[in-house]
């Protein structure tokens, strides 16, 4: 099976932008969907987005709907959170999970996750 890194969280303001990615290592990439999920201390863990290993089908949670944009590339075994005009309800530790079978927004229909990378929005 894929291990998965995510990189790239930050502390910004109100407004800012940034991109969040997850590389993958260890299987083929093309055979896993990937989703973003978040989670803040004492909070449940949340869906934010999910992308079908085609690229084609792409589902998000209404809370970053028109805000955030997931993507992913094969040659780099990547997926990225393009993330933009970020509030402070979207401070979290944000983490990328992998299945084969489906895009779905329960944390436990995913097999496969990562280490997390901290986002913190903050004036």
């Amino acid at each position: 099976q894929i291990q998965l890194v995510e990189s790239g969280g930050d502390s910004v303001r109100p407004g800012a932008s940034l991109t969040l990615s997850c590389v993958a290592s260890g299987d083929t990439f093309n055979r896993y969907n990937m989703a973003w999920f978040r989670q803040s201390p004492g909070k449940r863990r949340e869906f934010v987005a999910g992308i079908s290993w085609q690229g084609i089908d792409r589902s998000y949670s209404d809370s970053v709907n028109g805000r955030f944009t997931i993507s992913r590339t094969g040659a780099r075994n990547t997926v990225f959170l393009r993330m933009s005009d970020l509030r402070p309800e979207d401070t979290a530790t944000y983490y990328c999970a992998a299945n084969p079978r489906m895009i779905s927004q329960a944390w436990d229909d995913w097999d496969i996750w990562g280490q997390g990378t901290r986002v913190t929005v903050s004036s």
